[in-house]
């Protein structure tokens, strides 16, 4: 064979090479990184007609952050970030509420008089929305994942989370309503680490702050709440290893 025709050869394979999807070779492509960011601090009306369980009796303002995922908004957020390890990431979410009910209207005589239809006397009032504070999110810099946090017996009002390593602290409201509790989640845990009765609670009247934030101590490990109007009440815990699982921590599954 001439030497020409090798070459073209050649070139002709690697050419058919590269038209072969890497997935057909067995080749898996990196993934591609993910840009996981907080945005800049804005203000927005906050009141507790708005938030009735989460605000309190004088509050106006609520501070608020994008959560941006490759530069796009996936969720607004309030509070600080607590990092829970080198990637994973919790943070208060910031929900935006449709308050309108469906008869609200605006009075005609604030509206042109050639924007009204014959015969009517009003045209439907443009969207009203609220701010609410929500549940905690567990964000994952490397994925872009956000999932929503199911702590147990958080109560949107009473509950101010203290965070330490991957433990929440707070007060919590059981499912009646009727009691106040001692609450340390532990992030991947569905049940709580302590769960102690503190005061019983009344959910139509009660102070505010309902209890003022927890206190860590790392050596022995212990936290200490502060329920309004009562004594503090203190806990030993035991310390145990993180239980969060990440994308690329769990085993892969058998092959057959």
């Amino acid at each position: 064979m001439r030497r020409s025709s090798r070459c073209g050869l050649l070139s002709l394979l690697l050419t058919a090479a590269t038209l072969v999807p890497a997935s057909a070779l067995g080749v898996i492509p990196p993934k591609k990184p993910r840009t996981v960011q907080l945005g800049t601090v804005k203000q927005v009306p906050y009141s507790k007609a708005g938030d009735p369980a989460g605000a309190g009796p004088e509050e106006t303002i609520l501070k608020t952050r994008a959560l941006l995922v490759d530069g796009r908004v996936s969720e607004w957020t309030t509070g600080e970030a607590h990092d829970v390890t080198d990637r994973s990431f919790v943070v208060r979410r910031a929900l935006r509420i449709n308050d309108t009910l469906p008869g609200d209207t605006l009075p005609a005589d604030s509206l042109p008089a050639n924007s009204i239809p014959a015969g009517k006397t009003a045209k439907p009032a443009a969207e009203h929305w609220v701010w609410q504070r929500g549940p905690w999110l567990l964000v994952d810099r490397v994925t872009g994942r956000v999932t929503a946090l199911k702590l147990p017996d958080y109560d949107p009002g009473a509950s101010q989370v203290a965070w330490f390593r991957d433990y929440g602290a707070y007060c919590g409201v059981t499912t009646t309503g009727k009691s106040l509790y001692a609450v340390v989640a532990q992030v991947g845990l569905r049940k709580p680490v302590l769960a102690k009765k503190l005061a019983a609670y009344d959910a139509a009247s009660h102070p505010w702050p309902v209890c003022s934030a927890s206190e860590w101590q790392r050596e022995p490990l212990k936290v200490t709440f502060h329920p309004a109007g009562r004594e503090a009440a203190s806990f030993d815990l035991t310390a145990g290893s993180a239980t969060l699982i990440e994308d690329g921590d769990a085993p892969e599954p058998a092959k057959p």
